[in-house]
């Protein structure tokens, strides 16, 4: 698998491989994290306009089978956080919007690597029901920190993992 930048022209298939993250969210009892509608096609348009989003690859199907915003700096959600602490206070790097079309596996793991090469912090949340990403991450060395809030006020669990010393994000 490959990692690029997405560009409008991959619009149709992100929207495409969220629909089916949905899905398989509500499948798997998880209908509130991402609903009917998130993250909604503006919210795809200004990730790849801002450079932050990103698409796995598989060069072989020449097919796009996963999605995620990687982005520096400050999360304003991540200001706050209840029952717990971040790990540090050092600049980090957060993982928003994976998903993946479901036939391609690896994706997690694929794109956790390409973001832990790019920062040696990382925070990520997730929904109290998305029980497959609360696993993914806990197997992967992501430590639960707190609660925090997304944008329409609705709990998230915060993970974090520090790589090593951090200085400066690259």
């Amino acid at each position: 698998m490959k990692i690029r930048k997405s560009v409008f022209d991959d619009l149709n298939e992100i929207l495409a491989i969220y629909a089916y993250a949905r899905d398989q969210m509500r499948r798997s009892g998880n209908p509130d994290q991402w609903g009917t509608d998130r993250p909604s096609a503006d919210v795809v348009k200004n990730d790849i306009q801002t450079g932050c989003s990103y698409v796995i690859t598989d060069p072989a199907a020449h097919d796009i089978v996963g999605v995620f915003a990687f982005l520096t700096g400050d999360e304003p959600t991540y200001q706050t956080i209840e029952n717990g602490s971040w790990l540090n206070h050092e600049p980090y790097g957060t993982i928003h919007r994976i998903a993946s079309n479901g036939r391609q596996k690896g994706v997690f793991h694929c794109c956790i690597q390409f973001c832990e090469s790019r920062a040696a912090n990382i925070r990520i949340d997730t929904h109290k029901n998305n029980t497959l990403m609360q696993h993914l991450l806990e197997s992967s060395g992501y430590q639960k920190c707190g609660i925090i809030y997304v944008s329409e006020n609705s709990p998230r669990i915060a993970y974090q993992k520090v790589l090593k010393h951090c200085q400066s994000l690259s």
